[in-house]
């Protein structure tokens, strides 16, 4: 079993930290957020492990099949492509389990970054060229690397 992390921090109280845990093909996304607006957000992996100049320095979503942006459990979708979470009273909690993100070989997301937007995802059906690349999920409230963990 591999195991990843990563703690979030982003602008105003924006923070949380999201576990990684990979079994045969499947990961489980596990964690918390807080200092949300109620609602839904994008969440996504960026291609990135950099955060020098903030979230933005994360780069586009992690695409290395050269998709468009969809759902979670699309055909046609980036592998960084994990849908939404919600906030209820300044709190998310998530739970996601992925068959396309990896925590090991050369697709891995360990040194990747993780991303929560302000907006909600459309999922790629927004019917604008934004949608399909970035959902219309809006900017970058915070933000960290995927570490391995023990």
């Amino acid at each position: 079993m591999v195991k990843a992390i990563c703690v979030l921090k982003g602008t105003g109280d924006v923070a949380g930290v999201v576990r990684f845990e990979q079994q045969e093909n499947v990961v489980t996304v596990n964690g918390t957020i807080t200092g949300l607006t109620d609602g839904l957000h994008g969440f996504h992996i960026h291609a990135f492990g950099d955060n020098t100049n903030g979230c933005i320095s994360a780069g586009p979503h992690f695409n290395p099949h050269d998709k468009n942006h969809g759902a979670p459990g699309d055909e046609e979708r980036h592998v960084g492509d994990l849908g939404n979470i919600t906030s209820s009273n300044g709190k998310a909690e998530v739970e996601i389990k992925d068959k396309l993100i990896l925590l090991e070989g050369p697709l891995s997301i360990i040194g990747r970054s993780l991303v929560v937007h302000e907006k909600d995802d459309d999922l790629g059906k927004g019917g604008n060229e934004e949608s399909l690349k970035t959902g219309n999920a809006g900017g970058r409230l915070a933000c960290g690397i995927i570490g391995i963990c023990p």
